[in-house]
């Protein structure tokens, strides 16, 4: 068996994959893609098992592993897009953004005083400005 066949055509499952996780805006989507370069590298590790004829099988024992891995990955990344969901109302990888982040027009609770009274001088506006930065991060 010549090993050009299986690595080419793990190269371009791989290379589908990479393109449907680069391109691709659904969390769903971007998961089947994982799991397509995943299932490229088992082509590869099973493709090269056979070709160098290891006694141990190592390269099919490995492919074990990494369909257990795999579907475990997918186990949990469909429980957190769901989990999602019903938060949000929407599975698209672009508008997910952390819920711990703070909008520039809100203020944190020990900035009221400063900006209520007006009293705040030059000197202590970039100590304000910086406690806000640190609290964003």
């Amino acid at each position: 068996m010549h090993l050009a066949y299986p690595a080419v055509l793990a190269a371009l499952l791989f290379c589908t994959g990479l393109y449907g996780v680069l391109a691709r805006r659904n969390a769903i989507l971007v998961l089947m893609s994982v799991e397509l370069m995943l299932n490229a590298v088992n082509l590869n590790l099973v493709a090269f098992d056979v070709w160098l004829r290891d006694t141990l099988h190592s390269g099919q024992a490995l492919t074990l592993f990494t369909i257990a891995i795999a579907a475990a990955e997918t186990g949990i990344g469909l429980a957190i897009v769901l989990a999602v969901h019903r938060n949000r109302g929407s599975s698209d990888v672009d508008r997910l953004r952390d819920t711990a982040e703070i909008d520039a027009a809100e203020t944190l609770p020990g900035d009221e005083a400063d900006e209520t009274h007006g009293t705040e001088d030059q000197a202590t506006a970039p100590a304000g400005k910086a406690k806000k930065a640190e609290a964003t991060a």
